[in-house]
């Protein structure tokens, strides 16, 4: 093993040129300095599995479908799902799209890996807790591994496809505007050749299995909610005269964290901040001048199409005038114990097929803009590591493939911008909210060219805010965005002073004032009620300010409302009860307008109704929360039925014990799926699914005043002190720095080592 804290010493390994230096900081963040490039990636994909070299084998075994290989049978249908979703195009036209570094990028961070997975054979008193546990060794990676897996991408609207359609079939596809809110404004239609209700209810089990977690077959659609908050605020904003640049990505939550930080320093290159552990590159940070940041942009990437199978041939699917043949491939799957089991991949000319009905003679297969060439996801950040100037880095967004994203940007010039990049198909004739027949009649037709997608560059007011809301992309590009709420908060806050903080952004990224509990509120303000229940949930919520924190009743009663008492009859209020039933909740955007403008829902007259149903739910709803939180309402606290795990991936299949270690959590959580520090947990048992893990305030130009978190911790290694060390200053909204220059770095040090060539 590398030398412990406080040590100095070498690594003899094979496959550098030149010696490479790692000085470890304090907060766990890796400097590394090469004297090339190519050893630079090479050393990244070392130390990447010397701190994470667990998590970065799963996600392989995971993302290519070799679970099985180390867990047994009953992952065989999981990696046969994952087979499917990865890339089987041209290898060529892959590694050309990410430019002149992307192979050399991924060959070297490869080798470093293997490296390391070198130094383990010879090291086996090394090798991470949950091999022993779980009696296998980490893998050899190619080049290859880091860019053909798909699976991990933030997939965009299949799921609403379906669930548009189930809607569709029940109730009609325009009662489909009480789930989601379409902007622009738009009205669906279902396709021709199309039967909503002919699809059946595990038409997506298959891409679950692919797109979901380790040990959940299909997560719940609620739990996908990831997203990000993003701002720049120009100089002109900024209490030191430079710009800030905010970014803290929500992804899923979990040990170890999904997002790894590192500094790279080689010749042409100085960059740090934090990307995907099993990646080379730097997605989130900033280089010598430069600062780039992401939220996801909710472009429509993906159609589910539905064939016809020949009755006579069930190999073949209609298309055009005639029939076509299913690209058939068997696969052998390595089991453990011994052994393989054969598995069959089908795809049309559109993608791998995820069902087929064989009862009704149909397939189904998913087109997704993500299976194309150079679509990595993240992968296209290569290219952002060297921008000097906004122009340089609007050309490498130009370029970008998946997720669809909105690239912030900020530099010690005081230039700041927003560009917009993805691969977004253009559909003619049909809008992509629904599945769509496979016979030819629905094609993409290209890709929305990048120049006619929303760029910004050094607005007048100095201030760009990006919270994966809609912002003016052109139609047809997307239409189901995030709710307003996060946006319109941080505008708010931001809007309202002349002048910000390095720290008041933070406070913004761990803000937890909810616009909907605060519009909801004040349409409480008139009501009373006779009955002692509804008096008292009254009492609670009417002088609540709509901050859901970790120590609030007002917050656990507002959360059990909104989410099982308003939303749910809401629904049955004014929809059929067969329709109302096929919607979980109504989109909030439409929830708190019903609320706000009753007669629009409601009829004339609304408002007495509107008031007949905020009273019943608010009696049900504190009848609810005191058999969830005790009978003595002044006792209770949000965090306290809000708990953010940080679980382990391997959790649920080991002791209890070993799962408490392993596991991050469980963390009191604030916040809910509507504020700016988001918190999507799952309604029936408040665990937290997703949020920001990491956070980032940059100083730009003042490289070393910048702040960081990375929850739980940066190391993989359930032993580790590192493991769980920056839980709880997340937990508290607190930081530490991302220092960058050399003074800072040698200062900070508790840990160096270097890596030399073996002779």
């Amino acid at each position: 093993m590398p030398p412990a804290a406080g040590a100095v010493g070498t690594q003899a390994v094979d496959g550098l040129k030149l010696p490479v230096r790692i000085v470890v900081d304090k907060w766990g963040v890796p400097h590394i300095y090469a004297s090339s490039t190519s050893d630079l990636f090479f050393a990244q994909g070392f130390n990447a599995a010397r701190d994470r070299i667990f998590q970065i084998d799963l996600w392989r075994r995971k993302g290519l479908g070799q679970l099985s290989e180390v867990f047994g049978e009953s992952f065989v249908e999981q990696d046969r799902a994952a087979r499917l979703m990865l890339y089987r195009g041209d290898m060529t036209k892959e590694w050309n799209s990410y430019g002149p570094e992307g192979k050399l990028a991924a060959t070297r961070f490869a080798e470093g890996v293997n490296s390391y997975v070198d130094f383990l054979t010879a090291n086996p008193a090394a090798l991470p807790e949950e091999f022993k546990k779980f009696s296998y060794q980490p893998a050899k990676w190619t080049p290859e591994d880091v860019v053909r897996i798909r699976a991990h991408g933030l997939s965009q609207n299949l799921t609403s496809e379906v669930a548009r359609a189930k809607i569709a079939c029940v109730g009609g596809v325009d009662a489909d505007r009480f789930r989601v809110d379409l902007e622009p404004a738009h009205k669906p239609s279902v396709p021709a050749g199309l039967d909503p209700c002919s699809l059946p209810a595990d038409v997506l089990a298959t891409f679950s299995l692919a797109t979901g977690g380790l040990t959940a077959p299909a997560e719940s659609s609620m739990g996908k909610q990831e997203g990000s908050n993003a701002w720049v605020l120009g100089k002109n904003r900024t209490t030191t005269g430079r710009p800030i640049l905010a970014n803290d990505p929500h992804r899923a939550l979990t040990a170890p964290s999904l997002r790894y930080m590192a500094h790279l320093n080689a010749p042409g290159v100085d960059v740090i901040g934090a990307g995907e552990p099993f990646a080379p590159g730097i997605a989130i940070g900033h280089n010598e001048v430069s600062a780039f940041g992401l939220t996801v942009s909710a472009m429509d990437q993906e159609d589910l199409y539905v064939y016809e199978l020949d009755p006579a041939n069930p190999g073949r699917y209609k298309y055009g005038s005639g029939w076509e043949n299913l690209t058939t491939v068997t696969e052998q799957v390595p089991v453990a114990g011994g052994g393989t089991r054969a598995v069959q991949l089908q795809f049309t000319r559109h993608g791998p097929v995820i069902k087929v009905d064989t009862a009704a003679n149909r397939a189904y297969a998913v087109r997704a803009a993500w299976l194309q060439p150079g679509m990595s996801p993240y992968y296209g950040s290569l290219k952002h590591m060297r921008a000097k100037n906004f122009g340089e880095f609007r050309q490498s967004v130009d370029t970008w493939g998946a997720p669809g994203l909105n690239h912030v940007y900020a530099n010690s010039a005081g230039e700041t911008g927003l560009a917009v990049g993805g691969l977004a198909p253009v559909r003619t004739g049909y809008d992509g909210l629904l599945p769509v027949p496979g016979d030819g009649r629905y094609e993409w037709n290209g890709f929305v060219p990048s120049s006619t997608m929303p760029r910004v560059h050094n607005p007048a007011n100095g201030l760009i805010v990006t919270a994966n809301e809609y912002n003016g992309t052109a139609p047809g590009i997307g239409y189901e965005w995030s709710n307003r709420a996060r946006y319109d908060r941080i505008v708010e806050v931001f809007g309202g002073k002349p002048k910000s903080s390095i720290a008041e952004s933070g406070v913004v990224q761990n803000d937890v004032l909810s616009m909907q509990g605060r519009a909801l509120v004040s349409v409480l303000q008139s009501l009373s009620s006779t009955d002692p229940a509804t008096a008292e949930a009254l009492a609670l919520l009417k002088p609540w300010n709509g901050v859901l924190a970790t120590d609030s009743a007002a917050a656990l009663l507002f959360e059990i409302w909104f989410m099982w008492h308003l939303g749910p009859n809401f629904l049955f209020s004014v929809l059929p009860p067969n329709t109302a039933a096929t919607i979980f909740l109504p989109d909030h955007t439409v929830l708190v307008d019903a609320m706000q403008n009753p007669d629009k829902y409601f009829g004339t007259g609304g408002a007495a109704r509107r008031d007949a149903l905020l009273l019943s739910t608010l009696k049900s709803a504190i009848d609810d929360a005191k058999n969830r939180a005790g009978a003595d309402s002044s006792k209770w606290k949000w965090g306290d039925l809000l708990k953010t795990p940080f679980p382990h991936p391997l959790a649920s299949r080991t002791d209890a014990a070993t799962a408490a270690r392993w596991n991050g959590g469980p963390v009191p959580t604030g916040g809910s799926w509507h504020t700016v520090n988001s918190s999507a947990y799952n309604p029936v048992d408040y665990q937290r699914l997703s949020g920001p893990s990491f956070r980032m305030v940059l100083d730009v130009g003042n490289w070393d005043a910048s702040q960081v978190i990375n929850a739980p911790g940066q190391t993989g290694d359930p032993n580790s002190p590192g493991y769980k060390a920056l839980t709880e200053q997340w937990r508290t909204g607190k930081y530490v720095p991302l220092v960058y220059s050399r003074d800072a770095v040698e200062r900070n040090a508790v840990q160096e080592f270097v890596l030399v060539p073996r002779r």
